[in-house]
């Protein structure tokens, strides 16, 4: 048995999915059983059987569940984090969830004698910290007390931080993903932040692209960087960027993208502001397990078809 956390993310069903679909039973904790029913239709919508999917209650921030979450899985994929629709105007908002709810899976696992936990952090714990060159590695680390910095990649910071420290003489193996920003299709209508932006710029709501620099990983992708640093038995005590090969992206592209592969209408201008540093991200640690990462263009055009399959673009858009 395999466990998934915070199983109706976007993250989360593809990696259901995949797994299931590779043979393996799988358990996933929910907030509420209520959510079971979409979770199982975002999983088929992933071609996958879930005669084998089992889920538990429970929520980061409370230990009611873990005990029973853990339970026979040596191997356990922690997922569940909060994402932000907005920065929030107290830092612990974010903070206190995303630290605590980490450290509570981790301690629940380690207490069960898992074998291996892979976690989802993010590039936001990597690389927020301004650096000449803006070239990042797995050996950077964001500062949470860099100047300005938003809760969010502050939170992600100090959950992964803590994380480390808590796993650090445990037989139970930690191994951390850091994804750039995740793109492509969507198994649920329950839109996340970057998957919402695309659809703004698809409905027309959104007419001027917001002014930044990052990289993309397609969903499906993590997913399968979760499972390979999961299996590979080197990879344990180590962190892997997930972003796909080439230089990293504007949102202005990424509207480019859309307009050039699907004809659409989207952003023509990007907010004002100062130039930023366009970061270059190494996935060369995560290329050594074999994880081979599709490119931006057929990521970005594919969360934008997902949205149209699902019925969540007004009609005639695409």
């Amino acid at each position: 048995m395999i466990l998934v956390t915070g199983g109706s993310g976007y993250l989360a069903t593809h990696l259901i999915a995949r797994l299931l679909r590779d043979g393996a039973s799988v358990r996933t904790t929910v907030r509420s059983a209520a959510r079971g029913a979409a979770v199982r239709a975002a999983v088929r919508r992933g071609g996958a059987d879930d005669a084998r999917l089992e889920f538990v209650e429970a929520d980061l921030m409370s230990d009611d569940g873990w005990k029973a979450a853990v339970d026979g899985c040596a191997e356990i994929h922690h997922v569940a984090s909060p994402i932000p629709v907005e920065q929030p105007e107290d830092p612990d908002e974010l903070i206190v969830p995303a630290r605590d709810g980490t450290l509570r899976v981790l301690r629940a696992a380690r207490d069960a004698g898992a074998r291996r936990v892979v976690l989802t952090s993010s590039f936001a714990a990597v690389g927020y910290t301004p650096k000449p060159g803006a070239e990042f590695t797995e050996a950077d680390w964001t500062d949470p007390d860099t100047p300005g910095l938003a809760p969010y990649p502050r939170s992600k910071a100090i959950a992964e931080r803590a994380a480390w420290d808590l796993m650090r003489d445990s037989s139970t193996e930690l191994v951390v993903v850091n994804p750039t920003g995740i793109f492509g299709p969507t198994l649920t209508a329950d839109l996340r932040s970057s998957t919402q932006l695309i659809k703004m710029m698809l409905d027309g709501s959104l007419d001027v692209a917001p002014r930044a620099r990052f990289g993309v990983v397609d969903v499906r992708d993590v997913a399968d960087l979760h499972i390979r640093a999961m299996a590979a038995p080197d990879a344990a005590g180590h962190r892997f960027l997930a972003v796909a090969d080439g230089p990293t992206v504007s949102f202005l592209e990424v509207a480019q993208m859309l307009h050039r592969r699907l004809g659409v209408v989207t952003p023509v201008e990007e907010a004002s502001g100062p130039d930023l540093p366009r970061p270059i991200i190494h996935n060369d640690r995560a290329r050594a397990l074999g994880w081979q990462p599709r490119d931006v263009e057929t990521t970005i055009t594919e969360t934008a078809e997902s949205l149209r399959d699902l019925g969540l673009l007004p009609p005639g858009v695409l």
